[in-house]
């Protein structure tokens, strides 16, 4: 980095935001007192200076969690400055803030707009930044392997000036949440080594954010803590909106392991109040469990309550996010796909056009060549506009089904079973909705792996099916948690169903080479007749009841009915292994 002064040739702003710019991640304090500078200086600046000075407090915005602000200072430096490598890296930092606001179809459409554009991008910084975003959106929409290999190919080909740091860290973000990291994995020291070696404090914090969640998942909360006492005035200070928040989620995640129930306390309520009204996350969905679990603990049911049902909330909306992020990212891919078809159909049509004017003059025999030409174009328009719909109709079927199970996902179950319930009211029918949640599946997939959880769940849905009407809606609600509403069925049928399911799945092992694999599963009912036909009570109450069957020994079913008296309970089956 050249101080300020140093050429004579250089005007003081240009330094001064070149400086600013380099001290972003490095030294963000320094950044911060020199971009408060630079904007008193505004006024003595040339328009190029102006617009680079907008570009730093548009990524600021961002960095703090401004979304929308950001967005709004970003759209001026492209629409406005003029300045090609500034119009890249503006837009790669506005795809970023947007898919961070939930905008995410406008997000994947702009990461296809600049990965298309990126051969045009001569700035070598601005290209690298361009790539540097586009994998991180694509790890929002849990393109894990794609992302990770447009990180590997970055620290391939480092532009000059570049180091690897930042490639690294999210290279290793990216195989922490594709579950291909373990606290001892030599990618972590490599990385840290890096981004210290490079002066990147908040690039080198993004990995001992990842270090210290290894080690809550490897049941070493002593080791997290004492690696979060570490880094925690470092983030603190840095004022890095998801850095601020990780670490007390990680800190509050700990102390619960520990039994320090007052500091997890604290460290949760710490979450809370750094975060964004309104905001939904798994952040603070695991904050808000954490808050749940020590007041239930200390006997503060009211408190309790208030906190599960932000806890469940955010985890509903932790879900739907998950899904938006998915369906945008499909309904992106299938637009270029639409877009690429219909420019080669112009294509085509361009190329005809010209055919025809040559032909015009031939004889008869040309003719005939003619006419067979044309309708093997016609034949091939024909085919791509039928691959076209046949696409369409994919995607659409993706955004109903659950990718790995075949049945549907979240959001769909959730809005055909508020359509159900509705046209069942009006016939006064019975209905039940049945909570299903499999007993100690993260222990299946520690000791067997991934693969062999995955299997679990499609013969989990195999055995639900088996007992279930034509016209029973079954849908997964996420991880080993699946619904079934039954429709047409009263409290006692739909007990009958649902324990039949139950011990379906209890006695019926999985077979993987050659040794069985015995489960089981908490189921939670409720039925119309006790709660009426709000699909939102009805979950509330069946997620109640599921968990009161895990609480009460796993391996059973446990039912809600409502009467003049106080809630009863009716439970089925057994303990657990």
């Amino acid at each position: 980095m050249q101080p300020i002064g140093a050429a004579a040739s250089t005007p003081p702003n240009a330094a001064l935001l070149t400086q600013a710019e380099d001290l972003r991640t490095s030294d963000h304090p320094q950044f911060l007192r020199l971009l408060e500078t630079l904007q008193q200086q505004a006024s003595s600046m040339s328009p190029h200076e102006r617009w680079q000075l907008r570009y730093l407090q548009g990524w600021q915005a961002a960095f703090r969690g401004d979304y929308a602000g950001a967005e709004g200072i970003l759209r001026e430096v492209i629409g406005h400055s003029g300045d090609p490598p500034l119009v890249a890296k503006a837009s790669a930092v506005l795809m970023n803030a947007m898919a961070s606001n939930r905008h995410y179809e406008e997000a994947f459409e702009l990461a296809n707009r600049l990965m298309a554009d990126l051969p045009k991008i001569e700035d070598t910084q601005a290209r690298f930044l361009v790539r540097l975003y586009v994998a991180q959106v694509l790890s929002y929409a849990e393109q894990y392997d794609l992302a990770a290999n447009y990180f590997r190919d970055m620290l391939q080909a480092l532009p000059p000036g570049e180091t690897s740091c930042k490639p690294e860290a999210m290279l290793i973000s990216v195989l922490y949440q594709s579950h291909k990291l373990n606290s001892a994995s030599i990618e972590l020291p490599r990385g840290i080594e890096a981004c210290r070696a490079a002066g990147q404090p908040i690039f080198a914090d993004t990995i001992w954010l990842v270090k210290a969640s290894l080690y809550l998942d490897e049941d070493q909360p002593d080791r997290a803590i004492a690696l979060l006492r570490q880094i925690a005035p470092r983030i603190l200070a840095s004022q890095n909106y998801y850095h601020t928040q990780n670490v007390q989620e990680e800190f509050a995640q700990a102390y619960w392991k520990l039994g320090d129930d007052d500091k997890a306390r604290k460290a949760a309520l710490a979450v809370l109040a750094v975060s964004d009204p309104g905001d939904i996350n798994g952040t603070l969905k695991d904050a808000y469990e954490i808050l749940y679990r020590i007041e239930k603990k200390h006997g503060r049911a009211m408190a309790a309550l208030t906190y599960y049902e932000h806890y469940a909330a955010q985890n509903i909306g932790h879900l739907n996010d998950i899904s938006a992020k998915t369906l945008a990212y499909d309904v992106a891919q299938q637009r270029m796909l639409a877009q690429k078809l219909e420019t080669e159909k112009l294509s085509r049509q361009n190329k005809l056009l010209q055919l025809q004017q040559a032909l015009a003059a031939k004889t008869i025999e040309t003719g005939h060549l003619y006419i067979a030409l044309l309708l093997l174009v016609l034949a091939s328009v024909i085919f791509w506009l039928l691959r076209t719909k046949r696409s369409q109709l994919h995607f659409k079927q993706q955004a109903r089904l659950d990718g790995l199970t075949g049945i549907f996902n979240h959001q769909h179950f959730i809005g055909e079973a508020q359509r159900a319930l509705q046209l069942l009211e009006r016939r006064r029918g019975d209905a039940c909705l049945v909570f299903i949640d499999l007993d100690y599946f993260k222990q299946i997939n520690d000791t067997h792996g991934h693969a062999v959880g995955d299997a679990l769940l499609k013969h989990t849905v195999a055995i639900c099916k088996q007992p279930m009407r034509a016209n029973d809606l079954f849908g997964r609600l996420g991880g080993e948690e699946f619904g079934i509403l039954l429709l047409g069925c009263s409290h006692e049928q739909g007990m009958v169903i649902a324990d039949r399911v139950r011990t379906a799945i209890e006695t019926t092992p999985m077979n993987v080479d050659g040794c069985a694999i015995t489960f089981s599963a908490s189921i939670g009912l409720v039925s119309t007749q006790a709660c009426g036909y709000g699909l939102q009570l009805l979950c509330r109450e069946a997620d109640a009841a599921l968990y009161r069957a895990k609480r009460s020994g796993r391996n059973r079913l446990v039912s809600h009915v409502e009467h003049n008296d106080p809630v009863k309970l009716f439970q089925v089956g057994h303990g657990g292994p």
